[in-house]
Parts: structure tokens; sequence; C-alpha cells
């Protein structure tokens, strides 16, 4: 949405976070690798796309330790999920459920670590629901894909049916 605050997390050299920007208020970029992260910085360059930032380090540290970026940054509307072969660490998946944007794309190279992470966060948090889980077939004559599943934040109209029955009712 026009008004969306977006994180990116592993953006990489920023794919995601540029081909979205001219659709969300702001994209802000985390990625491990420095050199990444410079890249990202040029190519946003590059595409005069001016509502991106990126950021180089530890997502992990980067949600737990060193939190001075989030004092710059609003609350995100929507994450973005994109990370190694190996999933989420589950610290990640922790700060991701605490978080709680009103939507979450998790895009995977693994579906068995994506269904993994996901189960994880429906641990930590059961205020979400899978909209729509896509496989696409990036590589054809191998067994390599990439999942993209869509969780959206639960309303709290409909977090407690029972309630609401009795409110709608009086």
């Amino acid at each position: 949405k026009p008004n969306d605050v977006v994180y990116d997390f592993y953006s990489g050299t920023g794919t995601i976070s540029i081909f979205i920007s001219p659709y969300v208020k702001s994209v802000t970029g985390l990625e491990i690798i420095e050199s990444a992260v410079e890249d990202a910085w040029r190519n946003a360059e590059l595409n005069n796309v001016k509502n991106c930032k990126f950021i180089a380090g530890d997502l992990r540290e980067k949600l737990y330790k060193d939190k001075s970026w989030m004092k710059e940054t609003p609350k995100p509307d929507v994450i973005i999920i994109d990370p190694p072969r190996s999933g989420m660490h589950p610290d990640v998946v922790k700060a991701v459920a605490k978080i709680q944007p009103r939507k979450i794309v998790y895009v995977s190279c693994n579906p068995t670590t994506q269904a993994r992470d996901i189960k994880m966060l429906f641990e930590y948090t059961p205020n979400y629901e899978i909209e729509v889980i896509q496989p696409i077939d990036m590589f054809p004559h191998t067994y390599h894909i990439e999942n993209i599943a869509v969780l959206n934040l639960i309303p709290s109209s409909r977090k407690n049916p029972i309630k609401n029955k009795i409110n709608s009712s009086t």
C-alpha cells in the first residue's frame, strides 16, 4: 500500500526493496554481507530510488543488540523475508513475531526450512494466518524451487469469535 513501511530482511543487493519501492512509503533492507549492501545503495542510486535505505549487519544482532536503526525507522506494516537455504535463526523468528507487522511475505529457496520457520512463528504468536503459498519453478529440470508464503495478521475482530458474538448480540 502507498503508506506502507517495509522491512526487507536478508535484502542482498536490494532487488526486492528497489522493485517494490514505487508502491510503498519506505523500505529498509538489512543484510549481513557488506559488499551486497554497498551494491544495494549503488543499485538504488542507479535506479533513482530515494525511499530505500540499506543497513549492513547480522540480522539477529540488529534485532536484539544494535537496535538504534529501529528508532530511526517506523514500525513496519510489512516484513519481507528472503533468507538463505538454512532459513531464519529462531531468535529472528521470535523478533518477527514480536514486531507483528500486518503482513509477512516469506520468500524461500528451501520449502523445508520455510515450513519450519512458519511453524515456529505460529508457536510464538497465534496471530497470523496463511493467505497463500505459491511455489515457483525458476530452475526447470532441477529439484530447486522458490516458494512464497504470504501471512496476514488476523484482525482483532476475529481473534475471539465467542467474545465478538456476545458483544454483537447486546
